[in-house]
C-alpha cells in the first residue's frame, strides 16, 4: 500500500516513536550527565553515532513529513503558525519559569540578589523562549560542581533549528502566494531539490570531500526528507520485503561506522513510516495515553542535572531509573495540565489573527482536518 493510504485521520504510532526517541536522549545523555563525557555512550564508538542522535533525527523526519502534510492540507500559513506556537511555547515557558525560579535557586551557590542580577539568568530565560539565535545553557552558578558542569537544559539546542525548517516552509509557502495557480507544484519541486542537495553535502562532508559539516545541514537533509516522503507518500509503497531489507541492511552494516552512516541515511526514514503507519491493532492503543514526548525532551536534561548535583557519583544505572521516574512525571503532568488544553485554543487564535489581518475580507473556510 502506498503512504497515502494511511495519512488519513490519526490512526499512526508517531506518537509511540516521538515518546521512544525522547526517552533515547535521556538514556543517551545520563551516561555524560552522570559520568562527565559524551564519549562513554556505548554506540559512538560503534556505530559513530549515538542513541540520543539518531533519536534527533527520528525526530526532524518525523516533524518534516508531518508540518509539511499540515501546510499542503490546510495551505493557511496563519493556521501553520499558530499550530506551530501553540505545540512548543505554553510549555516550554513553564518549564523554564521552574528552572529559572525553582530549580535555579535552589542549586545555585550564589546569594539570591546575585543570582536575580547576574545578566546569564536574563540571557538564558530570553534566548531559550525565544529560540533566536541559538539558547543559552549556564544560569549563575548552577550545576558548576557537577560531572558536566554548567550546562542546565542542553537538550535545547535542536529546538532553534527546528524553528528554522518551519520558517524556511511558511515563508517559501508566502512568497509563493505570487503564484498562486502553480504555487504547490513549485513549492514541492523545492523542497524535493533543496533535500536532493542537502543529502549530497552531508555525504560529501562526511566523508570529507567537502568541509563545512555541520549539525544545521545534517538536521535540514533529515527534515526535509520527511518532507518530501509526504510530497511523494502517493508513489513510496510500504512493504514489508522493502522493510525487512531496510533493517537488515541497517544491521549488518553496524560493524563498520562509515557503512553503517550510509545504509542509515538511506534507510531511517522508510523503516521509520513503515513502523508509523502498518503495525496496528495493540500498538495504537498507546495513543489513547497522550503525546509525552515533548515534555521528556524539554524536562530530561534539567532532571538528570538535579539528580547528578543531589547524588555525587551516582551510576549510569541509577541516574537513568530516577531521571525516568521523575521526568515522566512532569511530562505526563505538563500534557494533561498544559499542553493539550494549549492546543485547543488553536481555532480560536487562528479565528482572531483573521480578523486582525483580514478585517475587510471574508474569512476562507479551513479545509477538514485530515491528519
Amino acid at each position: 500500500m502506498k503512504i497515502s493510504d494511511f495519512t488519513q485521520g490519526r490512526d499512526n504510532n508517531f506518537n509511540l516513536i516521538r515518546v521512544l526517541a525522547a526517552y533515547a536522549v535521556l538514556v543517551t545523555h545520563s551516561f555524560a550527565l552522570a559520568i562527565g563525557t559524551p564519549d562513554a555512550e556505548p554506540f559512538r564508538e560503534t556505530l559513530g553515532m549515538t542513541m540520543g542522535s539518531i533519536a534527533v533525527d527520528i525526530f526532524f523526519v518525523t516533524s518534516g513529513f508531518l508540518v509539511t502534510a499540515s501546510l499542503l492540507t490546510r495551505q493557511s500559513t496563519i493556521e501553520f503558525v499558530w499550530a506551530r506556537t501553540l505545540r512548543i511555547v505554553p510549555a516550554l515557558l513553564v518549564m523554564l519559569l521552574l528552572t529559572v525560579f525553582g530549580l535555579g535557586l535552589f542549586f545555585t551557590t550564589k546569594p539570591w540578589p546575585a543570582y536575580f542580577s547576574d545578566p546569564k539568568l536574563v540571557t538564558y530565560f530570553v534566548k531559550c523562549l525565544t529560540l533566536i539565535g541559538g539558547v543559552a545553557y549556564e544560569l549563575p552558578g548552577v550545576f558548576e560542581t557537577n560531572p558536566y558542569r554548567g550546562a542546565v537544559n542542553g537538550s535545547l539546542w535542536t529546538m532553534p533549528h527546528e524553528i528554522r525548517m518551519y520558517a524556511i516552509l511558511a515563508a517559501t509557502w508566502v512568497v509563493l502566494g505570487v503564484l498562486p495557480a502553480s504555487r504547490p507544484r513549485i513549492f514541492k519541486a523545492l523542497i524535493m531539490a533543496w533535500t536532493s542537495v542537502a543529502g549530497f553535502f552531508v555525504f560529501l562532508a562526511h566523508f570529507h570531500v567537502v568541509t563545512g559539516e555541520s549539525p544545521f545541514f545534517h538536521l535540514f537533509f533529515m527534515f526535509f526528507t520527511g518532507s518530501t516522503f509526504f510530497i511523494l507518500k502517493d508513489r513510496i509503497t510500504l512493504s514489508p520485503a522493502a522493510f525487512i531489507t531496510c533493517v537488515t541492511a541497517m544491521l549488518l552494516s553496524m560493524c563498520d561506522p562509515r557503512t553503517f552512516f550510509v545504509v542509515y541515511m538511506l534507510t531511517l526514514a522508510y523503516i521509520l513510516f513503515y513502523f508509523a503507519y502498518v503495525p496496528s491493532r495493540l500498538i495504537h492503543s498507546y495513543n489513547r495515553l497522550g503525546d509525552y514526548s515533548y515534555g521528556i525532551y524539554i524536562y530530561a536534561f534539567p532532571v538528570q542535572q538535579s539528580v547528578a548535583a543531589l547524588w555525587p557519583g551516582v551510576s549510569v544505572l541509577s541516574m537513568i531509573l530516577i531521571s525516568t521516574l521523575v521526568t515522566l512525571t512532569l511530562s505526563v503532568l505538563s500534557w494533561h495540565l498544559l499542553e493539550k488544553h494549549a492546543l485547543r485554543l488553536k481555532s480560536r487564535s487562528i479565528h482572531h489573527t483573521g480578523k486582525l489581518f483580514f478585517r475587510h475580507q471574508p474569512l476562507a473556510a479551513t479545509p477538514p482536518r485530515t491528519k
